[in-house]
């Protein structure tokens, strides 16, 4: 099998941290196993912040945060990606479309609907 380049939204990466039974952490376990994850100092920093927010603590313990960041980072493939262009009504989102651009990533996988949305 290939091995795709993917670039997964904050989102579903926090969602996988947080409950391993549903889809997005099957998701992100099949990424991780037979892919690429695609990070860019900003969308990897979007991560780490959100991860990091108190309103987790009662379900991700921090030693796990800390190991899943050094996880994904170890084996990501980075980008460079510049500032980011137009492309949905959220400009928080355009970063992920310019890592998927930079990267000619596979996917773009997202549950936003700004970004699935988006022309």
């Amino acid at each position: 099998m290939t091995s795709l380049k993917l670039v997964i939204d904050t989102n579903i990466l926090i969602s996988a941290a947080l409950s391993a039974q549903g889809a997005p952490a099957r998701l992100v376990r099949g990424a991780l196993a037979q892919h690429r994850l695609v990070f860019s100092q900003a969308t990897f920093d979007e991560l780490r912040t959100r991860l990091y927010r108190p309103k987790f603590d009662p379900y991700i313990r921090l030693e796990n945060r800390e190991r899943l960041l050094h996880d994904m980072s170890a084996c990501a493939l980075w980008v460079d990606a510049a500032e980011p262009a137009v492309y949905c009504r959220d400009r928080d989102d355009d970063k992920f479309f310019e890592v998927a651009l930079q990267s000619q990533a596979h996917y773009l996988i997202s549950g936003d609907n700004d970004v699935l949305l988006a022309p």
